[in-house]
């Protein structure tokens, strides 16, 4: 179900023009004064180190807004209608630009709170430099989602049980890492992951890891929904 990042953060526009200029998502930002908000389609800034994407990407998606006091604390609203298909996915990102085999430690935390309605998922989205294959992280979900591919059954790494699906949207492999139950906050250690789908698993050779990704992928919140990263960190060595 995952697209390549080329066509999350860069395909042309694909959603109607009403997720332009839809300020009513701004009046759901924190009390305190966000240092950046965007309600463009593909809206993004940098702060210290993490790029942030508003990034509404999906065919027929409705207004989006994204806000943040950082890099780390940030949230969008965003009401998408109930039609099926992702329709975008916000995100802060990290750059990495390390092989698997040159990569000492790869981690990140996260604490997020999520609406209990709406169909959506929390999410890493990992990508190799030549966007040849992502890793995908789920660490909540609600509503009628479901990875790409199919199981390859279940495995503990990174601190976490997850069921493992493979599969191709068409320009890139998917690995999808879904947690057994439902996570707001914790830690995972990345790189016993990617060293599983390398060593383990042979599904790729010694990949040069390009960003770090963490955010939400919508598919419907129908109304008006919060989606809020009250922090997340991404380290590596």
């Amino acid at each position: 179900m995952a697209k390549s990042t080329l066509r999350k953060v860069t395909m042309a526009v694909l959603a109607p023009a009403t997720a332009i200029g839809a300020t009513v998502g701004l009046a759901s930002a924190p009390a305190s004064a966000a240092v950046w908000n965007s309600c463009a389609q593909y809206g993004s800034t940098s702060l210290n180190g993490y790029t942030l994407y508003n990034n509404i990407w999906g065919s027929g998606a409705g207004s989006q807004c994204i806000w943040a006091n950082s890099g780390t604390n940030w949230g969008v609203w965003a009401d998408h209608p109930n039609t099926g298909g992702i329709k975008s996915y916000p995100n802060a990102t990290k750059t990495i630009n390390k092989s698997v085999t040159s990569l000492g430690s790869l981690s990140s935390s996260y604490n997020v709170s999520v609406p209990s309605s709406g169909a959506y998922e929390t999410a890493y989205d990992i990508w190799d430099t030549n966007h040849r294959y992502e890793i995908m992280l789920w660490m909540n979900k609600t509503g009628a989602v479901g990875p790409l591919g199919s199981s390859q059954g279940n495995v503990t790494l990174g601190g976490h049980s997850w069921t493992v699906y493979k599969g191709t949207n068409g320009s890139n492999d998917v690995f999808s890492f879904v947690r057994s139950s439902n996570s707001a906050s914790g830690t995972v250690d990345i790189l016993p992951i990617l060293k599983w789908i390398k060593d383990t698993k042979g599904w790729f050779g010694n990949v040069t890891i390009g960003d770090v990704q963490f955010g939400f992928e919508i598919t419907s919140s129908s109304g008006g929904l919060n989606f809020i990263v009250n922090s997340e960190s991404v380290s590596s060595s």
